[in-house]
């Protein structure tokens, strides 16, 4: 099968792929399920072509000519000059053939697609929060499971403990944990019930660690937005890329901003947890971040027309609903109107 031999170049040209990441339905989703089941050591290359793909709004065009590639080289040559705070890359020396010169061997939308994935990935560096050089630093075999969005999956660790993994979230963890530590990275956000034991138990999540030993906790850090960690049993300590530490009870979430500060506030259960028991919550929320919750748990793509007041909000609580049955229940009280086409939602307000 041709995806067996793909690198990140491949993967971020391939339509099909593309489609799976931006707009995931049942299909694409069992084929790609399918295939990573089949395919264990693709799942780290998977996740970072995905991950490229969707920080970076990656677009590809098939019908792009040769010409529109080579300008996009030149850019990039031009954009790479005005970066004074570029780490330097390691790249192979290429010698050119007799027959031929570079650009001949190798097509010109291929070397441009390589040439975007590096400039991309130092330019939206920041973007990713995911560094998993602390779990690399032993030859044990990396487990990374990824959810797209409109999916979520129950994932039992080796040790026994389980985790509630969101939408639109990834984790790495090792096949076998350590004599005398468990590790894990989380990108997005997961609930986690950890097994009782001697061994601490450790997450990395953007610049934070926390640390446990038997817990029930709730860890959400996506993009830019601030890190959360509701606690729900047992005691965490959290230490801040700053060095900073702050230690959690139960009924108690620290939030944290990118630039470490911080602070403790109590939470609601229902409203900060009830995603893993598949309730869809509003409380006051405001248009743009609705139609984010929907794109999000469901999967699917929104196009709004007309005019939304910016003070608008809704609220509800929705359990095991399906999408129609929420734009339902949002339209009724707006006076908006919504239209489904598969896995494209257009909201028209006529006012």
């Amino acid at each position: 099968m041709k995806y067996q031999d793909y690198d990140i170049a491949n993967f971020i040209t391939d339509e099909f792929f593309i489609q799976w990441v931006k707009n995931p339905n049942e299909n694409n989703n069992h084929f790609w399920e399918k295939w990573l089941a089949q395919h264990p050591e693709k799942r780290a290359l998977v996740y970072e072509s995905a991950s490229l793909i969707r920080s970076v709004r990656y677009g590809y065009n098939p019908d792009f000519s040769d010409q529109m590639y080579v300008e996009t080289f030149e850019q990039i040559l031009k954009a790479e000059t005005e970066l004074n705070h570029a780490k330097p890359i390691r790249v192979a020396t290429i010698t050119p053939t007799p027959k031929g010169n570079f650009f001949s061997f190798f097509p010109i939308r291929n070397i441009a697609a390589t040439l975007l994935i590096l400039f991309c990935l130092w330019a939206q560096y920041e973007a990713f929060q995911y560094n998993p050089q602390s779990l690399e630093k032993t030859n044990i075999p990396m487990i990374t499971r990824f959810n797209p969005a409109g999916q979520k999956s129950i994932i039992d660790l080796p040790d026994g403990t389980k985790i509630h993994l969101n939408s639109e979230s990834v984790i790495e963890f090792p096949q076998k944990f350590s004599d005398d530590l468990r590790l894990v990275s989380l990108k997005g956000e997961a609930f986690f019930e950890v097994k009782k034991e001697t061994r601490p138990f450790l997450v990395e999540s953007g610049n934070a660690k926390i640390h446990v030993l038997g817990t029930s906790f709730n860890v959400k850090q996506k993009n830019n937005e601030p890190l959360y960690v509701a606690l729900v049993t047992g005691k965490v300590r959290v230490n801040a890329g700053n060095g900073d530490q702050v230690t959690l009870d139960p009924d108690e979430m620290l939030v944290m901003e990118k630039g470490g500060e911080f602070y403790k506030r109590k939470f609601d259960p229902l409203s900060e947890l009830g995603w893993k028991d598949n309730y869809l919550i509003f409380k006051n929320t405001i248009f743009s971040d609705v139609i984010d919750k929907l794109e999000n748990w469901y999967g699917v793509k929104i196009v709004v027309k007309g005019h939304i007041d910016p003070k608008w909000t809704y609220s509800g609580v929705y359990k095991g609903e399906k999408l129609e049955n929420v734009l339902r229940g949002i339209c009724m009280t707006s006076g908006m109107n919504y239209k489904i086409d598969k896995r494209n939602i257009t909201i028209t307000n006529p006012k």
